[in-house]
Parts: C-alpha cells; structure tokens; sequence
C-alpha cells in the first residue's frame, strides 16, 4: 500500500512490505501497513495523514504514492477534492500537534505486541471503513495546511470541538461541516507519558465515533498532525546507522548527547520573547503566553480564534497603543483587527496593586480581562484568583473562564458570557520590572494539593487509631490475688 518514506543519497528507500501486503486483501492490508513500517532513514519533513469513511459510505479509489514518494500540497488538495466530492461533507479532523510514521512502528503493536499497541479505535474504524486511504509521508508544511485547504473545499468555517460538545451538536447529513479536534502529544524524552497520551487521543477519537454513529450522520474522517513529532530521532538514527555500531556504546560524544544538545537547542528555539510595554523607555508591563485563544457563542456553537501568532513569536509585534501604567494602576491593551467577524478587537488587562495591613506588604492583582469588539465591551473579573505580592509576578498552567474557571464574567447580564477566553502557560507582571525579565513568579498551584491532603488525612486517623489502642492498653489492669490450690480457697466479700 505505501513504502518508506525517505531518500538516502538520492535514491530511494525500497519499501520493505510492499510485496507482503499485496496478498494481504482489502483494509485490513491498510492498518497492518500503517504498523508495518520501520522507518530506519532519515525522515524528518513528513507527517502521515489517514483518512477514512463511516460504514456505509465510501471514498473513491484513489492510487496511493508510490514507496519514497512525498506528498506535496498541490497533491494532497488534489487527494482530499477528490475524497469530498464523492465521500460524506461532514469531516471530522483529529489534528495532532506532532505526529510520526516512528509513533505507530513504536506504540502500534508492530512487532506481534498487539496486546501493547494504543490505537485499538483507529485501528477498528480503519478496519471497518471499505475504503480508507493512508499517506504515510505528505510534507509538513502541507499537512499544517489542511484546515484551510478544507474550509476552502467546504466553504464552511472550522469548529473547534470537544467530545462533550459534540454530544450537545446536531449534525445535518446534507449541511457539510468542518469539525476540528486538537490533539496533544508527549515532549520530550518520557516515552512512557507519549505513549499514555496517544492512548488518550485513540480514546478520543473512539468517542468522537461512536458519537457520530449514534447519530446516524455519515462523515469523513482525517488523522493528521501539524509537524513531525521525531525528525530529530530519526536522523541521529542515521547518523548512528553510518557512525558504526560502537558508537552506541559510547557514553561520552554519542549519540545521546547529541540528542540532548539538539532537543536543549530545539526548546530555545521555540520559546519566544513576551509582549513588553515601555514608558519613558522603562519596562512596566510583560505577558507571556504558550497560548491564547477567544471563541465567541453563536447559533448554539463555539467559534474560536487563536490570537497567539498574531501576538507572540519572532518578528511578531502586536500593537499596544491605549496601553499606560503608573505605580498603583495598570492597563495593557491588545489591539487585533477581524477576530471572528469583528473588524475592532482589543483585548485588555485591568491590573492594580495596593498595600495591605494584614499581610504587612503590597500585592497586586489581575482586576479584570476586557474585551473590546466594534464598540461592546465584555469584563471577566480576575481579582478573586489571580493576584501576587508586589515584586513578582504571576504565572500559571492555564487561565480561562470556563473549565476551573479563574476568570468569571462580571455580571449575569455580561456580554462576556457569550465569550471564552482561554491562555495556555500564562504568565504576566505589570509592576516593578527591572529590565526585560520577569520578577519572580508566584504560581497558581497551591501548596496543598489533593494528594498532600489525603496524605494527611490519612496519617491522622492512623495515628487517632494508634493513639486508642494506646489508651485501651493501659486502661489494662493484671489480678492482685490468686488462688492457692493447697490452701484454703480465697473469699472476696460482697462488700469488695
């Protein structure tokens, strides 16, 4: 069905299973190919996109790349044009963050370990689809595409989903819909937590499907990720391969090492300077953040929109103009122009600070997140949960204002209960910054977590146990007289 997808010195890598699966009928042949590909060259611009039917329906037959053959973007819109124009309009795309053709040759049960591999779900919908099409190296760039390549084709906008949603969304068979899922995948060097959360995101996909059918609404589904998750694995194994095999033994300049310096450099890489605000050519207000995103609540759907290339990132540079500080007041102000219809959006950080008898010492406080769209402003308060003393500032895994909600709407009547707001790896300060650092961060995570306390709990009823039978021992009294079988026998008066 596909070979390997790679080239060495110019040749082309023969596909090792291409022969074994042309006598292995139909689609099965497809998922055990998928499997069946041991990738041992150098491959690192590629992501694999599957793609596959509901029962009952059916994708033209397409002929497949042949072995070391990359699909490019004018050929995978050539491929998903042809699969919509026959196959169901509903599409149903699993958009991983990373993905590899080395994730399904290391978690899929490649090697006989069926009983391992973490893609039972995606395995039986493969199964189960009478014509599935799998293109096992398409050029990242492409697959990073695919969202507008299918809105393009769809000419609907995409729906940012999630299995709880889903189940609240009725679907029309001959309405076409763009149904995206974003998928994680592990980082770094922990193959344990990577293969864990593949497991999940086949769990994912699992409910998605059976959601799907519950409904009775056809669709077509896609499986791909934005980049590839081990092109730095994969060529160190070359370099490997061609280093000779005692250099996999070696413990100092090895591979390894190698590794280490590569994945460090590719960490750097990616993280990004924060939004900085200057006055009089001082820094007075930094956010950072992994992520950002807003959706907005219309016709009973969430639309979202991700803010955080328009924000973040090398050369990105967002404007700032409304934005002002002093030393007991802050406001930064995010100007951004077609956010989800609106041709005006800002988004706005309320912060202040003031001192406080209680704690003897200043602290400062997220007073409120405002959105600002075509002359409507909708307010979250954040003063309740996010705040840190004076001179740090402060960090979190995740703000937003609906699942444990940090930011709340101020007033049921708010038009920011039409809103989410959602930041991923959140940290800001808007006082007493010195340079372009943060200060300290004061976390979100509070010192006394679920665990600790049922630790403590625990200990204390062990110790309240230990602490009775303790007592109930020396409550223990031993006899003071005993009877003498040669003597007269003992006589206790009623009296005693």
């Amino acid at each position: 069905m596909f070979g390997t997808c790679c080239q060495i010195g110019g040749k082309m890598a023969p596909s090792g299973t291409l022969s074994l699966l042309q006598r292995i009928p139909g689609s099965t042949a497809v998922f055990l190919a998928l499997f069946g590909v041991l990738v041992t060259v150098q491959c690192d611009e590629q992501v694999p996109v599957i793609m596959w039917t509901s029962e009952g329906s059916s994708l033209p037959p397409q002929a497949p790349p042949t072995a070391g053959h990359i699909v490019g973007h004018q050929q995978l819109a050539s491929y998903l044009e042809k699969a919509l124009n026959v196959g169901p309009r509903n599409v149903v795309l699993f958009l991983q963050d990373k993905m590899s053709i080395e994730d399904f040759t290391l978690y899929g049960g490649a090697f006989g370990n069926k009983q391992d591999g973490v893609f039972p779900n995606l395995e039986g919908a493969l199964q189960a689809s009478s014509s599935p099409l799998v293109l096992p190296a398409v050029s990242w760039p492409a697959s990073n595409a695919v969202i507008g390549q299918l809105q393009d084709q769809l000419e609907t906008s995409p729906l940012y989903m999630d299995p709880e949603t889903l189940s609240q969304l009725r679907l029309n068979a001959s309405s076409p819909a763009l149904l995206v899922f974003r998928l994680p995948y592990g980082t770094g060097s922990d193959l344990l937590s990577a293969k864990e959360i593949l497991s999940g995101n086949d769990e994912v996909m699992g409910q998605v499907m059976s959601i799907m059918k519950s409904q009775s609404v056809p669709y077509t589904a896609i499986y791909t990720g934005l980049q590839p998750s081990r092109k730095e694995a994969a060529s160190l194994s070359v370099e490997a391969g061609l280093g000779g095999g005692r250099s996999l033994l070696q413990s100092r300049g090895g591979y390894r090492d190698r590794w280490r310096d590569r994945e460090r450099q590719q960490r750097v890489k990616d993280v990004y300077p924060p939004v900085e605000f200057k006055e009089d050519d001082r820094t007075c207000m930094m956010l950072w953040a992994k992520g950002l995103t807003v959706s907005i609540l219309r016709s009973n759907r969430w639309e979202e929109h991700d803010l955080t290339p328009s924000t973040f990132g090398e050369g990105v540079s967002p404007k700032l103009h409304g934005s002002d500080c002093d030393k007991s007041k802050a406001r930064l102000v995010l100007n951004y122009e077609n956010v989800l219809g609106h041709r005006s959006f800002k988004l706005i950080f309320v912060m202040s600070q003031r001192h406080y008898k209680v704690s003897a010492r200043r602290w400062f406080t997220l007073d409120a997140v405002e959105l600002e769209y075509d002359g409507t402003k909708a307010t979250f308060n954040g003063s309740r949960n996010i705040y840190a003393p004076a001179e740090y500032s402060y960090r979190c895994k995740s703000v937003s204002s609906f699942r444990w909600p940090l930011l709340v709407p101020r007033s049921p009547k708010d038009p920011a209960n039409q809103w989410r707001v959602s930041f991923d790896d959140f940290q800001i300060q808007g006082f007493n910054l010195s340079g372009s650092e943060f200060s300290y961060a004061s976390d979100c995570a509070g010192f006394f977590s679920a665990g600790i306390w049922m630790g403590l709990v625990t200990s204390l009823l062990m110790v309240l146990v230990l602490t009775y039978g303790l007592h109930m021992i020396m409550q223990l009294l031993t006899m003071d007289r005993f009877d003498d079988p040669k003597g007269p026998g003992i006589s206790v008066p009623q009296t005693e």
